[in-house]
């Protein structure tokens, strides 16, 4: 078993280094671990990603949903995987966030992973009620100065994007709103479409056809300046918080040790599959903006933003749970 095991790696390593017409063994499966629930963006990313790689590999790629402690449970999956292309990470933000809100993190998102490409980024918005009071981040500060600890934002866990989201306004504003960490962003916002939650932050690709329809208002977006798709949305800079700035994005990444034949074999296919216009548009549809970004590009953006967000969350005086 041993032995045929070690002919099909060495045989697929052999194919990725072979001209760029040759195609991946189809022996084995490769998985796209996406270390967040089934649907939203992210996961419609990497399905994505996995149907076009079907298509020019000739070879079955899948998604897999790994969940747990906020994304930190699929990442340390790929992390501890076989470097050898089969096992690839739908790498998103939170990625870089675990060091800095987890005490024990057995991966190191720098080291531990080759960034491939990145294909997109998102906004993040705060959503509440239409009956919740404030509607802006301005008045929310407000009242969230009046009523210390008694307000609460829904999030997709402990160590996501959104969460640090929610900590940066905390720490900037200086207010004191709970967090109440959910398994998925649907589930945040199928409570908060009830009643059972005043506010969550989240991406708008669900979000936003409920505050067309008056179901929901968006009190403020996290990005630096106001967004192309989302102008009518003011920034939390704008409103009583300069300088608050984050963006989400999405990338894939391999092991480290991952051959470096495979490396552009993957680099090549995924370059290919962002520039086609189709998936830029189904990306769009997803609510997400098509981003894409070298292999040096992203490894670079991974490693600057693991040592802003640790600043800023080491300076706003968070400590690691």
């Amino acid at each position: 078993m041993r032995f045929t095991l070690g002919l099909c790696v060495a045989g697929l390593i052999g194919v990725l280094a072979q001209p760029a017409q040759a195609q991946w063994s189809p022996q084995r499966q490769i998985t796209i671990v996406v270390p967040i629930g089934a649907g939203g963006g992210v996961d419609a990313t990497g399905r994505l990603l996995a149907e076009k790689l079907t298509e020019r590999l000739k070879q079955p790629v899948v998604v897999e949903n790994r969940t747990g402690a906020g994304g930190l449970t699929g990442t340390d999956t790929v992390a501890k995987a076989a470097p050898d292309g089969h096992t690839i990470l739908l790498m998103e933000t939170s990625s870089v966030l675990h060091k800095w809100l987890h005490k024990d993190v057995p991966f190191d998102v720098v080291s531990d992973f080759t960034p491939i490409a990145r294909v997109a980024v998102s906004p993040l918005v705060l959503f509440a009620q239409p009956s919740f009071g404030p509607s802006n981040v301005r008045e929310l500060i407000a009242l969230a100065k009046s009523e210390p600890g008694k307000l609460s934002t829904g999030t997709p866990g402990v160590g996501t994007p959104h969460h640090l989201a929610l900590m940066m306004l905390n720490a900037m504003a200086k207010i004191d709103i709970l967090n109440v960490p959910y398994r998925a962003a649907a589930a945040s916002l199928n409570d908060l479409l009830a009643g059972q939650i005043p506010m969550i932050w989240a991406a708008p690709t669900a979000a936003m056809p409920h505050v067309a329809a008056g179901k929901l208002k968006a009190l403020g977006v996290a990005s630096g300046q106001r967004e192309a798709s989302l102008p009518d949305i003011p920034t939390v800079a704008e409103n009583g918080v300069p300088g608050f700035d984050l963006t989400i994005w999405f990338g894939v990444a391999v092991p480290s040790k991952t051959p470096p034949d495979v490396v552009a074999r993957l680099s090549k296919e995924i370059a290919e599959i962002a520039a086609q216009p189709d998936v830029k548009e189904r990306i769009q549809k997803f609510g997400l903006t098509p981003s894409y970004a070298d292999s040096d590009a992203f490894r670079a953006q991974v490693r600057d933003d693991h040592l802003r967000f640790g600043k800023i969350i080491r300076e706003a005086g968070i400590k690691p749970n």
